[in-house]
């Protein structure tokens, strides 16, 4: 990693059950703005779904969010009578099946980019030219993980679409109450310092 992408900071949380990792998730999404970039990475069921639900809440958007993998991107506007009237709406984006940056570019999320919050699952590698600031969140299963290359991306899947995967993907089936370690990193000016979050970084590992 070139030194001009090295995070202004990491830290680590330890979470051990859904609930846990949906309160964290809101937490955060209380704290986002309109403009801000969230690439989400994970192996499958590593709860990158359940993260999005909690981000939609504290957000105070529609809820009913799912993974976008049959249609790439879904928006949940901000509702009105909400916790956040007149907030940004959500951009979820699944990058799982997008090769490349140039194919990211093809769904013109510049149309969004400023006046909404978008999160990109499996967005690693392609979309960090989308902004100058990111935040980045890894979600790491402590049961049965899968070898994660260097860009996030499971090894074994080599970024490749797998058909047996889709209904996972669709619907974080295997987001069970598990131990998880998740890992924010701020990249940019709007992340340079670690968000509040109510404390959740107090003792952590």
């Amino acid at each position: 990693m070139a030194p001009a992408e090295m995070p202004h900071w990491e830290e680590s949380l330890r979470v051990t059950t859904a609930d846990q990792t949906h309160a964290l998730a809101a937490a955060l999404g209380a704290e986002l703005q309109a403009g801000d970039l969230v690439v989400l990475t994970g192996e499958l069921g590593a709860g990158k779904t359940t993260f999005t639900q909690g981000l939609g809440e504290g957000l105070g958007v529609r809820s009913g969010i799912i993974s976008p993998t049959f249609v790439l991107v879904r928006i949940h506007p901000n509702l009105p009578d909400g916790p956040r009237p007149g907030g940004p709406d959500l951009v979820h984006v699944d990058a799982y099946r997008l090769g490349s940056a140039s194919e990211i570019d093809d769904i013109d999320l510049e149309n969004t980019l400023d006046s909404a919050v978008t999160v990109v699952e499996w967005g690693r590698g392609r979309v960090e030219h989308l902004s100058e600031s990111r935040l980045e969140v890894d979600l790491h299963r402590a049961i049965g993980l899968e070898p994660v290359g260097p860009d996030g991306v499971a090894d074994a899947a080599e970024r490749k679409p797998n058909p047996a995967h889709t209904e996972i993907l669709d619907f974080d089936t295997e987001d069970l109450d598990e131990p998880r370690t998740i890992v924010l990193r701020g990249f940019g000016p709007r992340w340079s310092t670690i968000p509040a979050l109510g404390g959740a970084f107090e003792g952590t590992p």
